[in-house]
């Protein structure tokens, strides 16, 4: 070797020079291998611009090529590709074949370098060369492929070369083969092979039935296993790595207390795992949930004499604090201190993360806190932080970062264990404001959270990162302080740092709550050459706090200029606009908008299509709304129960209750079941049209069929109606339903039945109605509009001697506040009462 690095120094000075170069590789008196395996190897090294076939020195060389040769310069190589592309250019040079030794050597750089696909190309070319082998050959070129996971091509290999004569396995080769199968579960091909092995008379050894029961273990055929184990045993070639493979399996497939067993079994043998079959057990006791298995394990590996690494301890502190369980946790941590195993942050973080509240923080800053570095004391100091606020201790909080700024100890934390002398109290980094800020704008103190924010910048030049910004700007906008929001979004991007979708959202947000159209417009240009999106629920939220203060035009001229700026507002915006134009009575504006969202390509669903509909008979504009029904159906949108109670609505009040009833038969034949709203609508038209009949049998339907239950609205306009209809003896006992399920009419029920029962005379019954109004304080009062037929009747009970004397009592009782008995006077009514 040392020889070709002269030989390659001496070339370094003419790298061009063409004459040089074949000078120095002009015939040697005496060719040796190694002389000739510098030279190719410096060739093939160097890439020469030319092809190797036209390379002279490589056809100067050629002809020396042999075997030996050949499997010296492949191993010479450090990179796969410059000795596949070597034994290529061999491959094709006259008068040379590679033998079973080469082709070994290449499979054996292309296996350590996982190339699957050349390597599997290797094995075909090794038959279509009818390359003889030595079963030792043959051995090692399938371990090569099973190496790589190429346990198909191994077994094909392993057949071909039989057919063709190329080879005649020995129990070696089979036991390679059987090795290269291990790594899967093919136990069939396995139990062939046996018995291939076992028809040829071979013996099994230990390296037969090792591998054999690594393939029975991991497909899961313990039945087999066991047998194999067995036969191990009695052959005494039971050593620790067989062990393992059977306790590895039953761990694999959830059965730890038998994997358990078995190390109990290797102990009572004197049979010791390794440690790195150690800490592959403990891992899986534990992927497994059995910590108590992993923990006597970690107890007898301590005892083997191993020292565990930190990995193990790492894993183990992290399910003591996922369980909360701090004293286990830190008797491991004292248990790494004793084996000089030093903690990294992630098993500080764990430790950390261990503790509920703030007084296991404080124990575990106590026993710990001296052996942290500053980083690791900076993160207790911010767990403590975060504690504090998510227990509502935002003041303490706050102290205890002032703490951390170099400032004493507010009263809140004399004598706490934090404030101990300054040199071990770490410096908050962004992580220790942003925590506490956060805190302080969800406590609503946002004073205090801003003057964090002017401390962390100008006092010791922490700068705060976005989610800093962020959480104080959503905290000034959910208080409506949108001046100091906008002034931090000024301060952020003069930072240098770049506004997120959520930061322009926030602000956009509470612009749109204050309906400030303009400001909310400005920003979202701003948010467009950022290529951020306004959130559609605050375009909605604007919408709809524009058409709740009757300002469905200014709502409808916002998302036009929402338009006009490259966003396309939701259907949610469009149909609280449109239910806005209609609350304002501007049925036809809604219309001309639903429209033009039809035109522009939107398509409208099946709210938008309600609310429209339901505004045009509100107009009494059904027959349009019908139309609408017609137009969903050719865009395959299913009308709702929502849709149908809009146009039965409709008719009812346009009095086309023949038209109504068809709708509730289209509801049936489109299986929309109706619902109380529904039938309610229909009672209530059909009374108001003098159907008492048909009301009762559609109510009767809702209950009895439909098992439907009304509630108060149903019951009250069931109510009213039969009164309307001069029926109020059926009222009553729909109102003595009505309150056993423990609903109260309103006023406007009493009055109906009272005028009702007087129409028939039945003052008695009437008066019975008003002593009942009065004891529900349902009267109704001089705004009301019930208010005068209300008093009517009292008068007109008044006039007779059978009620007279019960109403003066309740007027004297102040139970009428309305009337008293002065008003009783006044209409000089005296004479007719007895």
């Amino acid at each position: 070797m040392m020889a070709f690095c002269l030989l390659r120094n001496r070339l370094k000075p003419f790298p061009n020079n063409n004459n040089v170069f074949r000078r120095c590789f002009s015939p040697l008196p005496i060719y040796t291998n190694t002389n000739l395996a510098h030279q190719l190897h410096f060739i093939f090294t160097k890439r020469p611009a030319t092809s190797p076939d036209d390379n002279p020195d490589l056809r100067a060389l050629s002809p020396f090529l042999n075997p030996k040769l050949v499997e010296t310069v492949l191993y010479s190589f450090q990179k796969w590709n410059l000795a596949h592309f070597f034994f290529t250019w061999a491959s094709n040079q006259q008068g040379y074949r590679h033998n079973a030794y080469t082709f070994n050597a290449m499979a054996s750089i292309l296996s350590r370098a996982r190339q699957n696909a050349p390597l599997r190309a290797l094995s075909e070319q090794i038959l279509r060369s009818r390359c003889p082998m030595t079963p030792g050959a043959l051995g090692f070129f399938i371990r090569c492929l099973g190496c790589a996971g190429l346990v198909e091509e191994a077994n094909s290999l392993f057949d071909q070369v039989q057919s063709e004569g190329l080879c005649f396995p020995n129990v070696y080769a089979y036991n390679c083969l059987l090795e290269a199968v291990s790594k899967s579960n093919c136990v069939d091909l396995v139990d062939a092979r046996l018995k291939e092995m076992s028809d040829r008379g071979f013996v099994f050894d230990k390296y037969t039935l090792t591998p054999v029961l690594q393939v029975y273990c991991n497909a899961g055929r313990f039945d087999k296993a066991f047998d194999v184990f067995n036969m191990i045993s009695d052959r005494g070639f039971l050593d620790g790595y067989l062990f393992s493979i059977l306790a590895l399996a039953f761990t694999k497939w959830g059965q730890v207390d038998k994997a358990f067993e078995l190390i109990e079994v290797m102990e009572a043998r004197n049979v010791g795992f390794t440690e790195k079959t150690f800490i592959v057990l403990i891992h899986g006791f534990l992927k497994q949930s059995r910590l108590d298995r992993a923990l006597q394990l970690f107890d007898k590996m301590k005892n083997s004499g191993f020292v565990p690494d930190i990995s193990l301890y790492d894993v183990l502190i992290g399910v003591f604090s996922t369980a909360k369980e701090l004293d286990k946790a830190l008797g491991l941590y004292a248990e790494m201190k004793e084996f000089n195993v030093q903690p990294d942050t992630g098993i500080i973080t764990k430790l950390i993360s261990c503790c509920n509240d703030e007084g296991e923080l404080k124990r575990l800053f106590k026993e710990i806190g001296r052996d942290m570095n500053l980083e690791a004391l900076t993160m207790l100091y911010n767990s403590l932080l975060t504690v504090l606020v998510n227990n509502d201790s935002i003041d303490k909080a706050y102290s205890l970062l002032r703490v951390m700024l170099g400032e004493s100890c507010s009263d809140d934390l004399q004598g706490d264990e934090f404030c101990w002398e300054n040199d071990i109290v770490p410096s908050p980094n962004a992580s220790s404001f942003g925590v506490v800020i956060d805190g302080l704008c969800k406590a609503g103190k946002l004073d205090l959270a801003v003057g964090l924010f002017r401390d962390m910048g100008q006092n010791i030049g922490c700068k705060p990162n976005l989610l800093i910004y962020n959480n104080l700007i959503s905290g000034l906008c959910s208080s409506d302080r949108m001046e100091d929001s906008l002034e931090i979004l000024r301060e952020m991007e003069k930072s240098g740092l770049v506004p997120s979708p959520f930061t322009h959202n926030v602000i956009f947000g509470c612009l749109c709550k204050r309906m400030d159209v303009a400001g909310a417009l400005d920003l979202i240009k701003k948010m467009r050459v950022h290529g951020h999106e306004p959130w559609i629920k605050h375009c909605t939220l604007m919408v709809k706090e524009l058409c709740k203060h009757k300002k469905a035009v200014e709502a409808c001229k916002f998302l036009d200029d929402v338009v006009d700026e490259g966003f396309i507002p939701d259907m949610i915006a469009y149909s609280a606009a449109l239910d806005g134009l209609i609350r304002i009575h501007e049925v036809d504006l809604a219309m001309e908008l639903f429209q033009y969202i039809v035109a522009r390509g939107n398509y409208p669903d099946v709210v938008a299509y309600n609310t429209m509909m339901k505004g045009l008979c509100q107009a009494k504009r059904v027959a349009e709304a019908e139309e609408l029904l017609k137009e969903m159906a050719t865009k395959g949108l299913v009308p709702s129960v929502v849709t149908y109670n809009s146009l039965i609505d409709g008719w009812c009040k346009n009095g086309s209750l023949e038209a109504a009833m068809r709708c509730l038969s289209e509801m049936f034949d489109k299986g929309r079941e109706p619902n109380v709203i529904t039938y309610t609508t229909l009672v209530n038209g059909l009374c108001n049209a003098g159907r008492p009949e048909e009301a009762l049998a559609v109510w009767n339907e809702m209950v009895a069929v439909k098992g439907l239950a009304p509630g108060e609205i149903a019951f009250m306009a069931l109510v009213h109606g039969l009164c309307k209809c001069g029926r109020p003896n059926e009222a009553v006992v729909h109102l003595r339903e009505m309150k056993s399920r423990e609903m109260k009419p309103d006023g406007y029920v009493y009055t109906a039945l009272i005028s009702a029962f007087l129409a028939e005379l039945n003052h008695p019954l009437a008066l019975e109605m008003v002593e009942e109004m009065v004891r529900e304080g349902r009267f109704p009062g001089k705004l009301d509009k019930n208010h005068a037929i209300a008093r009517d009747a009292v008068i007109e009970l008044l006039r007779d001697s059978r009620t007279s004397s019960s109403i003066r009592d309740l007027i004297a009782e102040g139970n009428i506040p309305s009337i008293s008995m002065s008003d009783v006077q006044s209409e000089s009514l005296d004479g007719c009462i007895t």
